[in-house]
């Protein structure tokens, strides 16, 4: 049996309107199909297909608008550079921003655990009641759906 090397992709989705902040209303499927939109209308069949299998978004956390991704060692380079052109998921307009890629979900999840401290703490610093520190950290670093994942 042959071993299938997986590549995880972690992105983060901002959105074009900068008044609207909270959270994003948008669940891994909606991130699936506009990747797979954006593939098809870059690489057309053949680079739907080649992404196809092994293709799955497997977590999109929309307090913090990050998702990660999984694809196959190879084809995920098609997914990488269709990205950038993500304009829509479901209704919102968003714009995706590749923050890292690496080889296993244990990476990616050190990587989001590092990114979500410094966003806390560049946070922290506007907020002036510790309750509001706390729900914050709560929200921020709730980091329990990644782990189910693995």
């Amino acid at each position: 049996m042959v071993r299938h090397k997986n590549r995880y992709i972690v992105i983060e989705l901002k959105e074009f309107d900068k008044n609207k902040e909270g959270p994003l209303h948008i669940h891994a499927a909606a991130v699936h199909g506009a990747i797979i939109r954006s593939v098809q209308h870059l690489h057309g069949d053949f680079g739907v297909a080649a992404i196809r299998a092994g293709f799955v978004a497997k977590y999109c956390n929309p307090q913090t608008k990050i998702a990660v991704i999984r694809a196959r060692h190879g084809p995920h380079k098609l997914v990488a550079s269709a990205l950038p052109y993500i304009k829509n998921v479901d209704s919102d307009q968003v714009h995706v921003i590749t923050l890292y890629m690496g080889a296993t979900m244990r990476h990616c999840y050190n990587f989001i655990k590092n990114f979500q401290q410094k966003k806390f703490d560049d946070y922290c610093c506007k907020l002036k009641t510790d309750e509001e520190k706390e729900q914050l950290k709560k929200a921020m670093l709730n980091m329990d759906t990644v782990l189910s994942i693995g």
